[in-house]
């Protein structure tokens, strides 16, 4: 059975975010006062062929601990659903 996980990996809120600095600062050369703060992270999909959806979340938390996320600075979370 196929499934896609939808995966968010943001840096963790104590680390700085030199890329969000950067937007926010565009933001307000832009005359865009009102933004607060700005996280930039990254959004992957995968399709996984698994047996049954516990499955496929055990192979995407390993995919996100092992590869996609650096777990120092980095946190994740994820989405399961049938493809």
């Amino acid at each position: 059975m196929k499934f896609i996980a939808e995966i968010e990996v943001m840096p963790k809120k104590e680390i700085l975010d030199p890329q969000g600095k950067a937007v926010k600062l565009g933001l307000a050369n832009l005359g865009i006062n009102e933004v607060v703060d700005v996280r930039i992270g990254r959004h992957i999909t995968l399709t996984i062929e698994a047996v049954n959806e516990s499955e496929a979340k055990a192979q995407t938390a390993k995919a996100c601990e092992k590869l996609l996320a650096n777990l120092i600075m980095e946190s994740f979370q994820f989405k399961i659903s049938a493809a």
